[in-house]
């Protein structure tokens, strides 16, 4: 049992850790916490959350958060303002050379900010396609070519790697076709899936192909390949992600708390779904009661995993607690800084 690790990410309400979270924390079906802007107040005050969550564990645990860019940044003050990605884009189709080295640089500053406080994990980056049908990626993906995504995405892992950061494409097969929102309705994509390899998939491909190291699945239904959300289908997961498109790396599911993912009003059967699907680490956010009921209704084991899945995405910590020294940081921040001011 002790190369085993709880694979239920979950989050906190506050600044600081309650009674409460610290008796969760301790729980064996725990594997991580993810990180929102409600739970940041400043760098000093988010570094000792940190470290508190770590003391309160008596095993290994992930610390992550969704700092993409754009309007997906959680942490604002104190760090560096990161643009939309699709900015990178519109500088690819100038030049291919430069917007690759500023989606690098962007990924390497991204890692090292939170790496700094304690952070192992940024989700990012989207491999999904800015066909401007979305209402809830958009410009959040690097653009509509899959090609491009590919090189972009790629040059932003690439800088993540240089920081010490483990990558996570998502949202597993692509959720830029579809307009509603996962969070609010339950979207579904009528098209075969000759059109999605053809399409969405591919920057997928190019990325497992290059070496990715998780991939995060999505809440969207494709009738032609499972009735079954995509977070919740061996199909996908199992047959389609492990088997054919040979991907070895962590399988985690993208929130169940989301509408998309409201295939039961019991939050255990959801969180057993995801993981027989293929799941490695399931995320429930923002409902501290759905996390007891699932305590409280599934057996531990089912719930466990091997700490490799953990260990693969642990922050290699580079020694970067004072990058603002750092002449790459310094030179990024600025770029960045214009880019998200809108100058070119």
């Amino acid at each position: 049992m002790s190369d085993k690790i709880g694979s239920l990410v979950i989050d906190v309400s506050g600044h600081h850790l309650s009674p409460e979270d610290k008796e969760i924390l301790q729980h064996p079906m725990i594997g991580g916490m993810i990180l929102f802007a409600h739970n940041y107040d400043s760098r000093q005050q988010m570094s000792a959350l940190c470290q508190a969550m770590r003391a309160a564990r008596k095993k290994p645990m992930l610390i992550m958060v969704d700092q993409e860019g754009g309007r997906v940044q959680r942490f604002i003050s104190e760090f560096t303002r990161l643009p939309f990605m699709s900015v990178f884009g519109e500088y690819f189709d100038q030049d291919e050379a430069l917007a690759c080295d500023m989606a690098k640089d962007c990924g390497w500053l991204m890692a090292t900010e939170l790496l700094s406080i304690g952070i192992d994990i940024s989700l990012a980056p989207v491999l999904d396609l800015n066909k401007g049908i979305s209402s809830i990626i958009g410009k959040r993906a690097f653009h509509a070519n899959p090609a491009t995504v590919t090189k972009l995405a790629s040059a932003f892992i690439h800088g993540m790697h240089e920081a010490g950061m483990a990558s996570t494409g998502k949202h597993f097969p692509g959720h830029g076709s579809i307009q509603l929102d996962s969070h609010l309705a339950r979207p579904v994509d009528e098209r075969t899936l000759e059109e999605l390899r053809d399409d969405d998939l591919l920057p997928f491909t190019g990325l497992i192909n290059a070496g990715i190291k998780a991939i995060m699945a999505s809440h969207i239904i494709f009738p032609a390949a499972d009735s079954l959300p995509v977070s919740y289908s061996r199909q996908w997961l199992t047959n389609i992600l492990r088997e054919k498109m040979k991907f070895n790396g962590v399988i985690l599911s993208d929130d169940l708390n989301m509408e998309g993912a409201n295939i039961s009003p019991h939050f255990a059967d959801r969180v057993k779904t995801a993981k027989e699907a293929g799941c490695d680490f399931v995320l429930l956010c923002n409902n501290r009661e759905a996390v007891i009921s699932v305590l409280d209704n599934l057996n531990p084991d089912d719930l466990l995993i091997e700490q490799g899945k953990m260990d693969v995405m642990c922050a290699r910590h580079n020694g970067e607690l004072a990058y603002q020294q750092n002449p790459r940081w310094l030179k990024t921040h600025n770029l960045l800084h214009k880019l998200d001011s809108g100058k070119k």
